[in-house]
């Protein structure tokens, strides 16, 4: 029997759209459009106007990639930063909680995801031509590449690391290993096995 609509076309494209963010499948829509109806006033109403100024003033920065509602982003034109260091991140949610979590005053590089070849991803589908540019302009001393531990991710960090070769500028990674907190018999044996190559006296 095929699917009948459950709500007039207003709802069901409502349903829709939600379906189509991460994380949220037809029955997690369906749930989330039926509480954000209910809930008209307190949630519908205030969410369709942020939504409208996002889509009026919110921007993707020329100069590293972030989203903002200016251009270059606050984190860019902010003269407190060290502009020595960028941190190069696979994604604005990288960045994001890396400001989270306030280690390093920098600023950032979004490349718009990693190297896939098998995906069809190229180096001309990300923004590594602009972060080479960013380092030849000078200013800049050291390269963190803050990409995920994943094979894509490290494809791509040994790309922009021959990239990089031969320009003054220092390439450095994030540590791989044992999390703030971590069990050694919980965690797998290629998290193990970096922990042990990366270890440092005590």
């Amino acid at each position: 029997m095929a699917n009948r609509a459950v709500a007039g076309p207003e709802v069901e494209r409502l349903i829709q759209l939600l379906a189509k963010l991460p994380g949220l499948g037809p029955r997690s829509a369906r749930r989330a459009a039926l509480h954000l109806i209910k809930k008209k006033d307190q949630l519908l109403v205030p969410l369709a106007q942020a939504m409208g100024v996002a889509v009026d003033r919110v921007t993707v920065c020329q100069t590293c990639g972030t989203v903002d509602t200016c251009d270059p982003c606050t984190i860019c034109s902010d003269p407190r930063r060290d502009t020595a260091t960028i941190v190069v991140v696979e994604d604005v949610s990288d960045l994001w909680a890396l400001e989270r979590a306030g280690a390093l005053n920098c600023r950032y590089h979004v490349l718009g995801g990693t190297l896939s070849p098998l995906d069809g991803i190229g180096p001309d589908d990300l923004t590594i031509d602009k972060l080479i540019e960013r380092v030849a302009a000078g200013d800049v001393s050291e390269i963190v590449l803050a990409v995920n531990a994943t094979v894509e991710g490290q494809t791509t960090a040994h790309y922009i690391t021959d990239r990089l070769r031969g320009m003054d500028v220092k390439v450095t990674r994030l540590a791989h290993g044992v999390p703030v907190g971590g069990e050694l018999d919980y965690l797998d044996e290629g998290t193990l096995v970096q922990a042990l190559k990366a270890r440092t006296s005590f």
